[in-house]
């Protein structure tokens, strides 16, 4: 094909939304795919109430400052786990990127990490995609191989296990999985994962913020603080 045509097909399609994982914090994580997709999308849509505040806008402006001359869309995404509040908001969001790809734009959401792994765009993805409207999900860099990256250690090898967990819940029963045990979001639940990780007498790493100017890494469950930040991640490795 001749590198225009090629060009072309490559290029943001018409009405479609685009999931797009801006990686875990440092703006060099950006794949080329995302950045290129941003660049090109008509609207961008972002996980919050103040588009220009989001963690996904700051992340992307690092490496793409132009993104302020964007279309930006407030989806509002509420830090809740009741099920009826969630279900609200969720279709709320559908509705707004519905009404801009009936307009003939392509939208894309941008999201932390990756937006397969407990990510908030899946459920208006799913939701756009029943309405019959084309998607398309676009790979970001996983908190959890970055935060391994950053300690400078792999996560698995050989025949190992990873089991990525929620840290709000069932923690104590998690520590019985073999292999390597992520415990993403731990936040306000840190003192209580702190303890039964101790409890287990199993090893494990913290960081905090991984990528982001104020990250902080610990590297011992001891060094843990019972308190820590939202986009908190330990990692703990299976005794020898």
């Amino acid at each position: 094909l001749h590198p225009r045509v090629r060009r072309q097909r490559q290029m943001c399609i018409r009405d479609r939304l685009y999931g797009i994982g801006v990686g875990p914090g440092d703006p060099e994580l950006l794949t080329l795919k995302a950045l290129r997709l941003i660049k090109e999308a008509d609207v961008i849509a972002l996980p919050g109430e103040a588009p220009k505040e989001t963690v996904a806008y700051k992340i992307v402006e690092g490496a793409y400052k132009e993104i302020s001359e964007k279309v930006l869309l407030p989806v509002h995404m509420p830090m809740t786990k009741d099920p009826e509040l969630l279900e609200k908001y969720h279709d709320e969001g559908a509705v707004l990127i519905k009404k801009e790809l009936d307009k003939g734009k392509n939208v894309a959401f941008l999201t932390l990490g990756d937006p397969t792994v407990y990510s908030t765009y899946i459920y208006v993805h799913k939701r756009i995609k029943e309405m019959g409207y084309p998607t398309e999900i676009v790979s970001g860099i996983t908190s959890f191989c970055a935060v391994s990256a950053k300690l400078n250690t792999g996560l698995v090898e050989k025949a190992q296990m990873l089991h990525v967990i929620p840290a709000s819940y069932q923690v104590e029963e998690a520590l019985k999985f073999p292999g390597t045990k992520v415990f993403m979001k731990a936040g306000k639940k840190m003192k209580k994962v702190k303890e039964a990780i101790l409890s287990s007498g199993a090893c494990g790493m913290m960081v905090e913020n991984c990528g982001m100017p104020e990250e902080k890494i610990y590297r011992s469950v001891e060094e843990i603080p019972d308190t820590a930040g939202y986009y908190s991640l330990i990692i703990v490795e299976e005794g020898e």
